[in-house]
């Protein structure tokens, strides 16, 4: 039985490493596609929500709250 030449195993990997990048991307697209004829932005920048609880934690001096809870 003859054994495979190194080059060829590297090929291969190479030519499997390309077929696998391929279809992770066609995956991607087709996903985005979907957002897209859901009517969703999928690269719309949002901007990110404060919280109360970190509104609540500044005081109007900008410095932070003190919880005397004892």
């Amino acid at each position: 039985m003859a054994t495979r030449n190194p080059q060829t195993q590297a090929k291969r990997a190479r030519e499997l490493a390309v077929r696998e990048k391929r279809e992770r991307k066609r995956a991607r697209k087709a996903e985005l596609a979907e957002m897209r004829a859901a009517g969703i932005d999928p690269y719309a920048e949002t901007e990110p929500e404060s919280t109360a609880s970190e509104d609540d934690a500044e005081q109007a001096d900008g410095e932070p709250a003190v919880d005397d809870a004892a």
